[in-house]
């Protein structure tokens, strides 16, 4: 998630320091209705929400659809091209490609929203406690997540996924494993950025004035810091998820994420190694590779946009 600190930290956050509006501002779900219809008008945005719906569409309710379970084996049609009845072709078990590039969406986008979730948890938590309190609890939070931002998260993630192949872990197993190691290298970053919010906040005249008031340490974070960082935090979910999800491509890609007969973008693009399906089956590699770029691709557009839409810095 580096790239994620280096365009956050160039153009802001849209964290306003000034304290929680007046009653004469707009209601909240006024303003969230407007940053919405202020997103709708911009194309690219507009394109990346289709372009996710009609994913999550795919993924989710598309296999209900193709008459298909994605296990039947059949080897009398292996590694058949596209035809009538199986519109993306046959792989090497004679299952359909079509059916399982769905439920491999299904897997994938699961696990890139599921490791957004417990790393933003993690990190929204603990950069809110070590920005607040400073102090040791400060430096004991942030030494531990240097620590894990100094280790590379690729070969973190690489040795880990080998660890849990000599173990022998359940197919099934693994996918939750790799939810957890995803969240694991994702957090730190999160939290860093939480903290540097903070400590610009804690000290903003609301602040002083709800310790004046005798609000417990919970209610001035919780109710107080908390929603002045949910901008953050909102555009920073939505470029984590679309950094677990190209994680757990490359492991899978490498036999080390998600392993048969569980199917995922990745390991289904690890058809490519193979020279001869390389050349002669693109249906095998060619249809998750480009789920996977237009997934990622539109989810990064969108975290953009909603950085732009939520910055009142911006000017636009």
């Amino acid at each position: 998630m580096s790239h994620i600190d280096t365009e956050l930290s160039t153009r802001g956050a849209g964290i306003s320091t000034e304290g929680p509006p007046s009653t004469k501002d707009t209601a909240p779900s006024s303003r969230s209705a407007a940053e919405l219809r202020r997103l709708l008008r911009i194309p690219a945005a507009s394109i990346s929400i289709g372009l996710l719906v009609f994913m999550l569409l795919f993924s989710f309710l598309g296999p209900l659809l193709t008459g298909y379970t994605g296990e039947e084996i059949n080897l009398r049609i292996a590694e058949h091209g596209p035809a009538s009845n199986h519109w993306l072709g046959t792989d090497e078990y004679g299952r359909d490609v079509l059916t399982r590039l769905m439920l491999a969406g299904r897997i994938s986008l699961t696990i890139g929203v599921a490791s957004m979730l417990l790393s933003l948890i993690l990190g929204a938590v603990l950069g809110l406690v070590a920005g607040y309190y400073g102090g040791i609890v400060d430096t004991l939070i942030m030494r531990f997540a240097d620590l894990l931002m100094s280790i590379p998260g690729l070969p973190l993630l690489i040795v880990m996924a080998a660890v849990l192949s000599e173990l022998k872990v359940a197919p099934e197993s693994r996918i939750y494993i790799v939810m957890v190691l995803l969240s694991v290298i994702g957090w730190p970053s999160l939290a860093r950025l939480i903290r540097g919010q903070v400590l610009s906040l804690r000290e903003a005249p609301y602040m002083r004035a709800a310790e004046v008031l005798g609000l417990s340490a919970a209610s001035r974070q919780f109710r107080h810091l908390l929603p002045n960082v949910m901008p953050l935090l909102i555009v920073v979910a939505t470029l984590s998820t679309a950094s677990g999800i190209l994680s757990e491509s490359a492991l899978s890609f490498l036999g080390l994420g998600v392993v048969p007969p569980n199917a995922s973008w990745g390991n289904m693009i690890n058809a490519a190694n193979n020279l001869i399906d390389f050349q002669q089956h693109w249906w095998l590699w060619v249809p998750p590779g480009v789920a996977l770029l237009i997934t990622v691709a539109a989810i990064n557009v969108l975290g953009d946009r909603l950085r732009d839409v939520l910055d009142p810095r911006m000017g636009r």
